[in-house]
């Protein structure tokens, strides 16, 4: 079993940068694929990011592409999503989950979830 600890949400101006980690426990991190997804009030979880197991393979969300950058330390048991130039329409709950299919954008793929960290941007 894995539990997910998401942290570093918070609020920022447009244009702001904000790191979000995603703390793993056990021993068998370095086999999961992680993802990174979003929800705002009132729509549905939308993928954002996800990363291969060793890192080495990364896919985004048309949104974020060229802004956010997912990477992981497997020796540290901890995933990230560094998010640049955001923007207020990122305003969310941001999760972290992880998953033995790689890349995978869809949530029911992921087996494990945390318990989200907001990120609110003001305009």
């Amino acid at each position: 079993q894995v539990q997910l600890v998401e942290s570093g949400g918070g609020l920022v101006q447009a244009g702001g940068s904000l790191r979000l980690s995603c703390a793993a426990s056990g021993r068998t991190f370095s086999s999961y694929a992680m993802g990174w997804f979003r929800q705002a009030p009132g729509k549905e979880r939308e993928f954002v990011a996800a990363i291969s197991w060793s890192g080495g393979m990364t896919r985004y969300a048309d949104s974020v592409q060229g802004r956010f950058t997912i990477s992981r330390d497997n020796v540290k048991n901890t995933a990230y999503l560094q998010m640049n130039s955001l923007k207020p329409e990122d305003t969310a709950d941001y999760y972290c989950a992880a998953s033995q299919v790689s890349l995978t954008s869809m949530g029911r793929m992921y087996r494990y979830w945390g318990q989200g960290t907001q990120v609110t941007v003001s305009s």
